[in-house]
């Protein structure tokens, strides 16, 4: 046992507790989370990668979470221009559901509900001659185009992780917390190293519960409380197909079900599709995208595209489990996603628990947790995150290009395409990444898809990468691109390297 006490522990390294944990270091305080797999490893890294207000919550008259979204929208922009980017949307008519005064009225509000500043307000698009309705059938022949922003949202995780790290954060994966007891006002955590197993006590003055999808399980196993339900579990499974169109911009279509899906450029080369909502009865960790599934989204997207989408077009699925705050909705796509903050003294030290909430709100959670418990544990400190930015993003929103010729000058010896890949990633931190090298030989061995030795070991010293999946999948999305053979040299050098 540690005689440190931290001011904060944090159980869950997804969005919400990578937030937290940067937010609360940002301020002075002494931050411990735990992750018992990897960074985004759950939820945070199954979404459609939408930074967005949610067009579909009006229709359940959730005002206040749609506006507190756009509102942040352009906040998350400006604080990591390199992750997140502007998007345009494109929503079909489909006479027989939604009439168009309904459509308009929604993104009449939408537009305006946020404070918008930055982004292009809706425009009302002819599908007959527009680009955007040549890989549409031909029935469609109105569409809206409105404006929302993409991310890749594990790299918004690790940056949060990294930006608390730099202020001092203790971040620590592959660490399982096995209970947690109160004692003389100070909690008592007990963590295992996942890795060697070796266990011990870290003691913490409060205890946030960001697990996510785990949080029952979590607050089950906290000072005895006993088994709880608050998380109503609920399945999201996207597909991944070469892609469908050639210009930039995304889909949003309705389905007769009253779910809606996405169809969104991804990674250059494909398309994501997307999302699915069934409620989901198990262990978070066992999630997989079902056949019932499958083929929903294939029929959902082939009634809007004139090419016909198939389970043999799917070239990689995924699926995540949203822990959603259950508030008795009948049906999954109608429970909120809202987040519930739930903050238990018991006359000694806070535990405050998290249940629900979205990439787009995260930040603004982080700043309603630390209101909560400051005054508990302390001194209330100032807010400074919305005008801050994360890890790689300080350069001015519209440079991304300039940032990218930059380094390409630089580095003149690296492609194009590696050095646009790689800004997209790291932002201004390339340049660390690659530091003093001359020559691509520099940059030591090649796995493939312009993964470098040096960009491997830059995941593994900052960025808490230990497997090949760690870095194909969540830190860099090569394992849709990368060849079988050089995954393997991915992992023998992995294993070499650590002995």
């Amino acid at each position: 046992m540690t005689n440190k006490i931290f001011d904060i522990f944090i159980i869950g390294g997804g969005v919400n507790g990578a937030g937290i944990a940067r937010d609360a270091a940002g301020r002075g305080h002494c931050v411990y989370l735990a992750e018992m797999n990897d960074l985004a490893s759950g939820t945070s890294s199954a979404a459609t990668k939408l930074i967005h207000g949610g067009l579909r919550y009006l229709e359940h008259y959730e005002f206040s979470l749609v506006r507190e979204a756009l509102i942040e929208r352009e906040i998350l922009w400006d604080m990591a221009p390199f992750i997140i980017k502007p998007m345009r949307f494109i929503l079909p008519h489909h006479k027989g559901l939604r009439p168009k005064w309904f459509l308009r009225l929604g993104l009449f509000i939408y537009d305006y509900i946020g404070g918008r500043k930055k982004l292009p307000q809706t425009k009302t698009l002819n599908l007959k001659t527009d680009i955007a309705g040549k890989p549409l059938r031909q029935n469609f022949s109105t569409g809206f185009e409105y404006s929302d922003c993409f991310v890749d949202d594990s790299r918004l995780v690790i940056l949060n992780a990294k930006g608390a790290s730099d202020r001092g954060a203790s971040i620590n994966v592959r660490t399982k917390v096995i209970k947690a007891t109160r004692k003389n006002n100070i909690w008592e955590v007990e963590v295992k190293n996942q890795l060697n197993n070796k266990k011990q006590i870290i003691k913490a003055k409060s205890l946030i519960n960001a697990a996510g999808p785990w949080s029952d399980f979590v607050t089950s196993n906290i000072d005895n409380m006993g088994q709880v339900h608050n998380v109503r579990l609920v399945k999201g499974s996207h597909i991944v197909v070469n892609k469908l169109y050639d210009h930039d911009k995304c889909y949003i279509f309705q389905n007769a079900d009253n779910r809606i899906i996405f169809a969104i450029p991804y990674q250059e080369d494909f398309t994501l599709i997307g999302t699915t909502d069934v409620d989901y009865d198990g262990n978070p960790s066992d999630v997989a995208i079902s056949s019932d599934e499958l083929n929903y989204l294939c029929e959902a997207s082939s009634h809007y595209f004139r090419k016909t989408v198939t389970r043999a077009n799917v070239v990689w699925a995924y699926s995540g489990v949203r822990p959603l705050f259950d508030d008795g909705a009948d049906e999954a796509q109608e429970a909120t996603r809202d987040y519930v903050l739930k903050l238990e003294t018991d006359g000694g030290a806070p535990l405050l628990n998290i249940f629900g909430g979205k990439l787009t709100t995260y930040r603004h959670l982080a700043e309603e947790v630390l209101e909560k418990i400051e005054g508990i544990i302390g001194e209330k400190k100032p807010k400074w995150t919305a005008a801050s930015t994360l890890p790689g993003g300080d350069f001015a929103i519209g440079t991304f290009d300039a940032l990218v010729k930059q380094l390409r000058k630089e580095y003149s010896f690296i492609s194009h395409t590696q050095i646009k890949r790689m800004v997209r990633l790291y932002g201004t931190l390339t340049k660390e990444l690659l530091g003093d090298a001359q020559t691509y030989s520099d940059l030591g061995e090649d796995f493939g898809a312009n993964l470098s030795a040096r960009e491997v070991e830059y995941l593994i010293k900052n960025e808490w990468a230990i497997t090949a999946e760690d870095i194909l999948w969540r830190r860099t999305k090569l394992g849709l691109i990368i060849k079988e053979r050089d995954r393997r040299a991915l992992e023998k050098y992995i294993k070499m390297r650590n002995g």
